[in-house]
């Protein structure tokens, strides 16, 4: 288990108004976490104001993260590959052009999202909760998560890594938001609308050993 950084400069590249999205008039905070909470349109591809704005299909913008993830990661052939929290299953479609014959999975609480995610992939990908993983153990060669887990309550995290141990083989990767100083927390409890496990780093650590999660992780920072 180690930190890996594989997100940051995706992190990086949106530009992100903290002060604009927690004082706005329309959708004040307490109203567009509400909205966003639900997982369904508003939260996908309603008001930028309320989370993504549109949460469209980006031609390479995945493929490098997936990549970098098959270059570090020894896969064997025909890697079974599993996301959770897989939204609208980009990640994985781009998965598809680094390793054609993998055999990809997906799973993610937004039916709105697996309704209107890629359809080239869309048999692959379920509805459904981390705590609850649908799959026996040691199923995949690959298991990742993308700025997910922090979503969950407590009781929900401690079931999740849980699940992920159990259901990976030796390859695993999450990330998510984290804050090292006063600053970054301010940030983020200003970005964020579904954000339940604000931990900093050796929290989060102390999630993980808790849990005997062993897979790799990183930290997006709200700086």
């Amino acid at each position: 288990m180690q930190e890996l950084d594989f997100m940051s400069d995706l992190h990086r590249s949106t530009q992100r108004d903290y002060l604009a999205r927690v004082n706005d008039q329309t959708y004040p905070k307490a109203k567009a976490a509400e909205l966003a909470k639900k997982y369904d349109y508003d939260y996908w591809d309603g008001d930028r104001r309320i989370c993504y704005g549109g949460y469209k299909y980006i031609e390479g913008r995945w493929e490098k993260l997936a990549r970098r993830l098959v270059q570090y990661y020894s896969l064997p052939p025909k890697p079974k590959i599993l996301d959770i929290g897989c939204g609208k299953g980009f990640l994985l479609y781009d998965f598809l052009k680094v390793i054609p014959d993998a055999e990809i999975y997906g799973i993610d609480i937004s039916e709105y999202a697996i309704k209107n995610s890629k359809p080239e992939i869309r048999d692959r990908l379920h509805i459904g909760n981390a705590t609850n993983l649908p799959w026996k153990d040691n199923t995949f060669d690959l298991v990742v998560s993308i700025t997910t887990f922090h979503n969950l309550y407590a009781y929900e995290l401690e079931l999740a890594l849980y699940e992920m141990e159990r259901v990976g083989k030796q390859n695993k990767y999450l990330c998510v938001e984290s804050y090292r100083n006063e600053l970054e927390k301010t940030n983020l409890l200003y970005w964020q609308v579904t954000c339940e496990a604000f931990n900093t780093p050796k929290e989060w650590k102390w999630w993980f050993d808790r849990t005997n999660y062993s897979g790799d992780y990183s930290f997006i920072f709200f700086e």
